[in-house]
């Protein structure tokens, strides 16, 4: 019986030394890769201040090309102004000529009769004179 546990012991320590080889092996492969993953982060970190360092650079400029577009956009409000003011010119323009012309359009409906009197005595006058020559 002592034998047996004896055997027993060997056995133990034999699968005790498996799982500490197995369990160093694995340890051994978890720095490998924590290594990697520590490498990649400083990778990424410097990338990062690159990346930080590009997009202040254009933030920088894009605010400079938002004032300059800002104070062109400024100078033209005086532009459109003017013209404005031209297309009210020339509304108010259009509404006069049309109130001359119906003016005229009724002074001549009005004065109608004494126009075809006047172009009688008109052709009247020129026949007239055309029998004395």
């Amino acid at each position: 019986m002592e034998v047996i546990l004896y055997i027993a012991a060997l056995i133990a320590a034999i699968a005790f030394a498996v799982l500490v080889i197995y369990l160093a092996k694995t340890l051994k492969a978890s720095t490998r890769t924590l290594n990697n993953v520590a490498n990649t982060l400083e990778s990424l970190e410097k990338q990062m201040q690159g990346i930080t360092k590009e997009t202040t650079e254009l933030l920088n400029k894009t605010n400079v090309l938002a004032n300059d577009i800002n104070q062109k956009t400024a100078k033209l409000d005086g532009l459109f102004d003017g013209v404005k003011g031209i297309g009210e010119t020339v509304k108010d323009f259009n509404i006069t000529l049309k109130q001359f012309s119906s003016s005229v359009s009724r002074a001549a409906v009005e004065n109608q009769d004494k126009a075809s009197q006047a172009v009688t005595w008109g052709a009247a006058l020129f026949d007239l004179l055309k029998k004395r020559k």
